[in-house]
This record gives C-alpha cells, structure tokens and sequence, in this order.
C-alpha cells in the first residue's frame, strides 16, 4: 500500500475524516506543503483535499459540510480568451475580492517561490449590483518571487478555503461587556445576600423595652407622690 493510498482521506469528492480529527493548516502549510506540492506533481503530506472547479457551484452547493470551513483545488478557468482574468462567476453570482493581496513566504528556507493569498467575498445577482452574502472564499496562487520577477504565477491551480462568515460576534460582544461593566455593581448589590445581626437586634430591644419600663416606673411614681400629697392635705 503506497503513501498517497494509506492517508486518502476524500470520498466521492468529499474530505472524510475520522471522528475527532480536524484540518486547520496554516497559509504556509497550505501554500508550502500542498499547493506547491500539487502544482509540481510532489507527493502530498495527506490526500485530503478534492479537486474540484470551485465556480461551477454556488458556495453552499459545493460538497461538504457549510458550517465547516472547506479546501479545495480548482483550477484557473480564464475570463476571457486573450486575457489573464481569472473567471469567479458562479449560477448565482460572482466572487469579488476585497482588501488587499497577502504575501506568503517559507520560513524554513528562503528560495524565488512565494504564496500570494486573496480574499473574496460571494455576491448574488449579478455584476456590479449584487447582494453581498456571508460566504467567503481565501484564494491561494503559488508565484515566483525572484527579484528581477513582478509576482509571476506558476502552475494552473489554486488554492481555495470557503467558508460561512459568522455575523455580529464581535458586536454582540462589545454590546455583552457594556451590558456586564454597567450592570455588574447593580447585579452584584441585587443578588448580595443581606445578613441580619441578631445580637444589634436584641440589644436594641432590649434597650428600648428598658427604656420604656422605666419610663412606665418613674410615671407611675410620680402619680404616688401625688396621691400621697393630696391625701396629707386632706388630713391637714
């Protein structure tokens, strides 16, 4: 059993891997250990990633699971007869890129090949008035990157990691630790248990019926006295 045969992990189009495994290459892994590997007929680390022509199909009809990011090889299908342009149309829109290009170098060793990584993002409808969707694509091109080179592709495939963009997380955690930094004191003092001091309670009690006894005894004394006095001039 050769190599490639032993660590095929693609099924029917699909990468299948076994329970608790996951793919997460880094772009010089990806660049470096695959897509150059693939362009130059090199043995790949794992045949793990299908091949495929990625605009053929719309993001969420490509094979695999759409919560999961997924890899593809695809190759470069042309625009346009005479021209350079890679086509990104798909059945229900179009792939446009965004930002700016990504260099990606070998840090191992230093040689005239290099990783460029391009993001993009789906559209539906078509061109240029399109909805802009959650899905996007990072496209990896191998080129060479000589000095007397202006970024030269090589190869006719690329690179392709798709993926379903997650909304307002980072929103809905600022609006989590606004909500947490004004409401921590008043939850705090709402869910602190109160404790009674019993002793204070009872001393203050116990103060208060002494001070009520003995002001029912100085009353009650003072109302002798004026009995007693009344009754001597009566006598008299």
């Amino acid at each position: 059993m050769t190599c490639m045969n032993k660590y095929n992990f693609v099924r029917d189009g699909v990468t299948r891997l076994p329970p608790g495994f996951r793919f997460q290459p880094t772009d010089e892994e990806l660049v470096f250990q695959y897509l150059k590997c693939k362009i130059f007929s090199c043995p790949l680390p794992a045949s793990i990633i299908p091949e495929i022509n990625v605009c053929k199909y719309d993001p969420w009809d490509l094979p695999g699971h759409c919560e999961q990011e997924r890899y593809f090889f695809s190759f470069k299908e042309a625009k346009y007869r005479n021209g350079n342009r890679m086509n990104r149309t798909t059945n229900s829109g179009y792939w446009k890129a965004t930002g700016s290009d990504k260099t990606i170098s070998c840090s191992s060793r230093s040689n005239d090949i290099a990783g460029i990584k391009k993001t993009l993002v789906f559209y539906e409808g078509k061109s240029p008035n399109g909805s802009r969707t959650d899905w996007v694509m990072h496209e990896y091109h191998l080129v060479n990157s000589t000095q007397n080179s202006s970024m030269t592709q090589i190869g006719d495939r690329v690179l392709c990691r798709i993926f379903l963009k997650k909304r307002s997380t980072e929103s809905d955690d600022r609006v989590i630790q606004n909500n947490n930094a004004n409401g921590v004191v008043k939850n705090a003092e709402a869910g602190q248990p109160r404790f009674i001091d019993f002793m204070t309670v009872h001393n203050e009690t116990s103060t208060s019926s002494s001070c009520s006894s003995s002001s029912d005894i100085t009353e009650a004394c003072s109302r002798a006295l004026e009995h007693e006095e009344n009754r001597d001039y009566t006598d008299f």
